[in-house]
């Protein structure tokens, strides 16, 4: 949908007082914003109401744009020239009629702008980036901003010149036009606040507080940069009345009475502005938006899921009511003098799933799973076991599983796993007052306390260092535990107050391959610092090429190692085709950062550890974590790895990465999955060169044969694309999960994954697959060339070739590069026997 918003409101700011001119009459933190980011904020009076509520937009390094309401435009613009006196060098343009603005919303929108784009990119796919391009000669100020509540949404600004013309050229590329008023029923369905309604004056005459709104809130700082900005005490008195709403203590939120909440009206009727709402019979406030929606209901479930094309209407409302009143509860509305009821309800639709809008009516809220199982408990049991005999079967000997992140064990490896050790507990810890010996807290460990330190052993072989912790039991926790361990490390010399968490980090950004694992929503959420400047975790993530946004830009590198100064860099990534520049980021490290830390985290590419890839520790890595079940060759655990002298002062730091683990990680530390891992590891010391080198062909085979059949493979082809087991296949946008899908039900099981272009996962547009399991089962260059042909058959001509998968499979049954059971044939039997 296109909407002509060229009435609100367009004031530029330049000039050297411009930041603290806008932290003092504006409620966000504008120093938070980088050249190309925007925030929502709100233009405050003194008592904490709102005058207007507005965006900001840095697209320049010296200008800022404030977008504002079209009717409280004049009055805005007086009340800022009000504050501008107090503050030298800065400048005012109300360029409101001289810049026109077009918003384009909806899961079509970044196709249909693609399409017109002649010079420049897209803002990067998170909300409120921003960019400038070129459409055909036109300079296009480009937001990824809008006020409808979809996840795909940019809005232009234009000189008016040039209005008509991308009017029109969106027109033309399939943008139909949509008026205000539908556009209200998005933003209320979205439960963004709107003027007049659900900020300004209430119905009884009293200012709407900036707290009682869910989305102004969050535009409200205090942080120590802002100063004494207008209405800061005012404020503050309602975020601690907030805060005691947020635990249900209401004895103190005078400054909080009414909160704005979303109805999900239940009865015959619609809720219209200022109609009265009870809870009880007690009158508790009002409605400040209220209307009849459309929607569509889908059909399936979860990223399978359709929108059925009959449209479905209901009706929903935003009410300013009393704060002690919770979600879940009933209300009633007055209407035309009779009560209709309503629900109070978290939200009305939901935008986390993008390309697209999912309306979500009171009803569905949350949906349980059910399940037609009875208690006939041995019959439950024989279906448990047949079905795990079904799956088994599927996955080890009628599919191509490409999983980039699984491998499966050898038949040794896996009976091992499951001896006797798996039922113990093996805790121990090293004891200064014994010289340093291990002391264990069971008795009957000596089998395990055998097995651990050769474990250890192997993996030092592997990795050529001096230090290893393998008690880990997955490689998110090793991620996890050094986390802890680095944060101990930097609070060593005070144990008294509260430990400061890690500074400043570098890592890769999720959307651009990095590791869950390694992201503030992930292990690091708990070891890493808010940014004053941003008020968010403070991490800077990696640049990457423009032209391969799979590798790091090592040149601009340097100057953020130098501006940032880390305490902790993090390589590695989820999706990985190029190896990490960790010499060149240790050289920047030692330079500019001496007390940095430099991490690889190798959980997809532990197994290509040596000449054949890379070897971190020896390029320059302080640390290295990883998972033992990707490239490597199972079981499913972790492993965290240094090469630190005792001499050395980072020595302390390994010290406190084996206390993070025990006790700080793990009691029992899965002693089935030790042994089978160990026999894994001779596995891998024993046949790592072969297999190293098979897979690194086998990918490069593999992405080869996939671009030779017409299909759209990423990466460099001057390497053939890959420098590990992963190969990347762009199907479209949007169609990553229906594609992997359509290959599952044709036995070919591979990873639907975003790119670096795209939104999210349900927004994917790629395929993630990798060749280690399937190298490891014997398949070779030819094979790989094969199984491109038959995908590309399926996915250009949607053919079938379920029959031609098996058979390719069955060809390839037996595991390679692992001790086969007939070289201990008597042993095996026995342990089999013993087992039972």
């Amino acid at each position: 949908g296109i909407f002509d918003v060229s009435h609100m409101g367009r004031l530029y700011f330049t000039g050297k007082d411009t930041l603290p001119f806008l932290q003092h009459v504006l409620t966000n933190n504008t120093m938070a914003l980088d050249i190309g980011e925007s925030q929502y904020t709100l233009i405050q009076n003194e008592e904490g109401g709102a005058i207007d509520d507005a965006y900001l937009y840095r697209f320049k390094p010296d200008e800022y744009l404030l977008v504002v309401n079209a009717s409280n435009r004049e009055k805005d613009v007086l009340h800022l020239e009000k504050h501008l006196n107090q503050f030298e060098d800065i400048k005012m343009i109300d360029k409101s009629f001289e810049v026109a603005m077009i918003s384009l919303q909806g899961p079509l929108s970044k196709s249909i702008i693609g399409q017109i784009v002649t010079k420049g990119n897209l803002p990067e796919p998170a909300r409120n980036n921003l960019s400038i391009v070129d459409i055909n000669g036109v300079e296009t100020c480009l937001a990824r901003t809008g006020y409808t509540g979809e996840p795909l949404g940019f809005e232009f600004f234009i000189e008016n010149e040039h209005a008509v013309f991308i009017w029109d050229l969106l027109m033309e590329k399939g943008a139909v036009p949509i008026g205000l008023g539908a556009r209200d029923t998005l933003r209320l369905e979205a439960c963004l606040p709107l003027y007049g309604h659900e900020l300004g004056v209430d119905h009884e005459g009293d200012e709407i507080p900036l707290f009682a709104s869910k989305l102004s809130k969050f535009a409200v700082s205090f942080s120590s940069l802002k100063g004494n900005f207008i209405g800061k005490d005012a404020l503050y008195r309602q975020y601690l009345a907030f805060k005691s709403i947020i635990h249900q203590k209401f004895d103190n939120i005078s400054h909080l009475s009414r909160v704005v909440m979303p109805l999900a009206i239940t009865g015959k009727g619609i809720a219209r502005e200022g109609y009265r709402v009870f809870s009880k019979d007690k009158h508790v406030g009002y409605i400040t938006s209220g209307t009849m929606i459309p929607f569509q209901e889908p059909e399936g479930s979860g990223l399978n899921s359709e929108f059925k094309k009959k449209q479905k209407r209901r009706a929903v409302a935003l009410a300013l009511i009393d704060s002690r009143i919770l979600e879940g509860d009933i209300l009633e509305i007055e209407i035309r003098k009779k009560r209709c009821e309503s629900i109070v309800v978290p939200y009305h639709m939901s935008s986390e799933a993008p390309p697209f809008v999912r309306s979500i009516p009171h009803d569905q809220l949350s949906l349980t799973k059910k399940t037609t199982e009875d208690g006939n408990y041995p019959e439950l049991a024989r279906k448990l076991v047949s079905k795990a005999l079904k799956n088994h079967t599927w996955r080890q000997k009628e599919c191509i599983n490409l999983i980039p992140s699984e491998m499966s064990q050898s038949y040794l490896s896996r009976l091992l796993s499951i001896s006797d050790p798996v039922n113990r507990y093996a805790e121990h810890k090293e004891i200064k007052a014994f010289f340093g010996e291990d002391v264990f807290y069971y008795q009957g460990t000596r089998f395990i306390q055998e097995i651990e330190l050769l474990l250890n052993k192997e993996f030092q072989t592997f990795l050529g260092c001096r230090n290893i912790e393998s008690r880990i039991v997955s490689g998110q926790m090793a991620n996890t535990a050094f986390f802890s361990a680095l944060v101990d490390f930097l609070n060593r010399a005070d144990r008294k107050n509260e430990q400061r968490r890690i500074s400043k980090i570098i890592n890769n950004h999720i959307i651009k391959g990095g590791h869950l694992s390694a992201q503030p929503m992930g292990a690091l959420r708990d070891f890493v610092a808010r940014d004053p400047k941003t008020e968010k975790a403070a991490v800077i993530n990696f640049p990457v090429l423009k032209d391969n946004p799979y590798k790091i830009d090592i040149k601009a590198c340097e100057a953020i190692i130098r501006e940032h100064q880390p305490e902790l860099v993090i390589l590695g990534k989820s999706m990985i085709l190029h190896k990490e520049p960790v010499a060149q980021i240790r050289r920047f490290v030692d330079e500019f950062a001496p007390d940095c830390i430099v991490m690889y985290d190798m959980a997809h590419v532990l197994g290509l550890y040596g000449s054949h890839f890379q070897e971190p520790l020896k390029e320059g890595a302080h640390i290295v974590t990883g998972s033992t079940h990707k490239t490597f060759f199972g079981t499913q655990r972790g492993v965290i790895a240094s090469d630190f002298n005792e001499e050395d002062l980072e020595y302390g730091l390994w010290e406190a990465v084996q206390r993070r683990t025990f006790p700080g990680s793990v009691s029992n530390h899965h002693l089935g999955t030790m042994t089978g891992l160990l026999f894994s590891a001779y596995e891998m010391n024993h046949f790592k060169d072969d297999y190293q080198k098979a897979v690194i062909s086998n990918a490069k085979a593999f992405a080869a044969a996939l671009k030779e059949q017409g299909l759209s493979v990423a990466g460099d082809p001057d390497i053939s694309y890959t420098e590990t087991h992963q190969v990347i296949l762009n199907v479209g946008y949007g169609k990553g999960a229906k594609t992997a899908s359509g290959l599952e039900e044709n036995n070919i099981i591979v990873n639907y994954q975003a790119t670096p272009v795209e939104e999210g996962f349900t927004a994917s547009g790629a395929l993630r697959m990798g060749v280690s399991e399937m190298t490891r089962f014997g398949m070779k260059e030819k094979e790989f060339q094969v199984l491109a042909g038959l995908m590309a058959d399926y996915m250009k001509n949607g053919s079938p070739i379920k029959d031609e998968v098996k058979n390719l499979r069955n060809q390839f049954l037996d595991m390679q590069f692992c001790f086969n059971e007939t070289d201990v044939e008597d042993l095996v039997l026995s342990l089999f026997d013993a087992l039972k």
